[in-house]
């Protein structure tokens, strides 16, 4: 058990290292998202929905992502 804490420890850090983003931004947070995910990004509508469901610490992990796998970690 002590070895997965230390696992989850840095990824739960590092998805809370980031500014919240308000539900208004939810344009910038998709394009990003769309940036992020390349030809995986699920369709506009989806990622509206998701968006404006998410807290606004979860779109500002998404904002912080740079790689799928992170992207992933935020919701």
């Amino acid at each position: 058990m002590f070895a997965t804490t230390l696992v989850f420890i840095p990824v739960l850090t590092a998805c809370s290292d980031h500014p919240p983003i308000a539900v208004d931004q939810c344009g910038k947070v998709i394009a990003h998202a769309k940036q992020v995910l390349g030809s995986m990004a699920p369709d506009n509508a989806t990622l509206m929905s998701q968006c404006q469901a998410a807290t606004d610490s979860e779109r500002g992990c998404v904002m912080a992502a740079t790689k799928k796998g992170q992207l992933a970690q935020c919701m």
